[in-house]
Formats: structure tokens, sequence, C-alpha cells
């Protein structure tokens, strides 16, 4: 029996399966510090958590493993982020956009004085240039960025007023001074969904079928750039 075995073994040497590359997923602000205000009123912690737990499910439905980064919104600290998500194979800080004082118009909404703008919308991706894993981070943003555009979304181009291009074509800017990019040991970016004090796309980012849609971008984006950094 044992003769069997060995020559069995032999025949059908073991198998061994890598285990799936590992996203750490980060929501954006938090119970405290919660973000831009939308056109609306709604924070922008909000929409972070709604998107990113959308995000994480179609990252799981692909097979992906998924580490929940301040989900539950109580990591204040924006070093402690990072460190929550070490031993992940990628990192993405969730987050919804605003713009400055000089933008904004007064509106009225269910009778709450709010402010919205009309001259930014989009999404945008951010890196680091000191990210340890620059190469890899512009890689997945430029692949993420183009899954984007094949969807059907457009990148702002507003960013080019305060940022220098790392793809623009896709919608990628350097923005070297974030924290959660430069402290994380891992490839990263910041993703902004879109602009919440836009009064349309504030509107569209909450429809659940447009969140689906935008998730599984992201979401064959990250795929498509960590599955080629594994067969390197």
């Amino acid at each position: 029996m044992k003769t069997h075995l060995l020559f069995a073994c032999c025949l059908f040497p073991a198998i061994v399966v890598a285990a799936p590359p590992l996203v750490a997923v980060d929501v954006g602000h938090g119970e405290r510090d919660t973000g831009a205000t939308s056109a609306r009123g709604r924070s922008e912690f909000a929409f972070n958590r709604d998107f990113a737990g959308r995000l994480a499910s179609t990252l799981r439905q692909r097979e992906l493993g998924v580490r929940e980064v301040n989900f539950d919104g109580r990591i204040e600290s924006l070093y402690a982020r990072p460190q929550a998500a070490n031993g992940s194979d990628f990192f993405i800080s969730i987050h919804h956009d605003s713009i400055g004082e000089a933008w904004l118009l007064p509106w009225e909404w269910e009778g709450q004085a709010q402010t919205y703008t009309e001259v930014k919308r989009g999404y945008g991706i951010f890196v680091s240039a000191q990210n340890p894993e620059l190469a890899t981070s512009l890689r997945c943003a430029s692949t993420i960025g183009a899954m984007m555009r094949r969807a059907g979304f457009a990148p702002s181009t507003w960013h080019a007023r305060k940022h220098q291009p790392a793809d623009a074509e896709n919608g990628v800017w350097y923005y070297d001074n974030l924290v959660v990019l430069y402290r994380t040991r891992l490839p990263a970016v910041l993703f902004e969904a879109g602009v919440i004090k836009h009064r349309d796309e504030e509107l569209e980012l909450r429809d659940p079928e447009r969140q689906a849609r935008m998730a599984d971008a992201v979401a064959t984006g990250i795929a498509a750039c960590l599955y080629v950094r594994a067969a390197e």
C-alpha cells in the first residue's frame, strides 16, 4: 500500500494553489472627521462607505481577497490606515471630491442652506511619487482609469490646476504628500469617485446601478494589474 501511495504521489505531484491577491480597501474620513459635505448636505464619509462596501463585494466576486480598513469609521489617524493594510498586495483609499470655497454657489435644499458647484465633476486617481512601490502604483492607477473610461466615466480635468499629471488621459495625478499613499509599503492609490458638490453628479453617485458599474470598472482594473504583477 505504501508503495502504491508513493507511486501515485510521484505520478500526481501536489498542486500548490497560490492565494489570490489581497486588496486593502480603505474608507476615507470617519465618524468624527466626516470629510466634505455634498450639495444636499450628506457627508463624504457616507458616500465613501457606500462605495467601498460595493467595491469590496465586487472584488470578492472576482475571487480577490479583501481587507476592510476603517469601514466602521473609527480609525482617526491617517498613519494608522496604511498600518492596518500591512500584509496586503494593494491599497486603495476611497474618497469623493469637493471644491474650494471660491467656486461654491448658495442654494437651499429641504429648508437648509447648502452650497454647490457647476464647474467641477468627474473622477480622479492619485499616486504619490514617494510611495516605495511607485511603478506598480502607477500601473494599477492607469489600469483602473482605463477601465473607468471604457465603462463610460469621465475623469475630471480640474486637477491639472494643482497636480502634475501621471496619466492625465486616464485621470491619474501625482499627490505626493498624501499620508495614506506615501506612508504605506504597498502599491497604493487614492480614488475620488466624483464630485459630491456638483448637484447632478451627487445624485449619480448615489445611484445603485451606477455604483455597481463603477465598482466593476475599478475591480477589473485592480484585478488586471495585480494578476499581471503576480505573473512577472
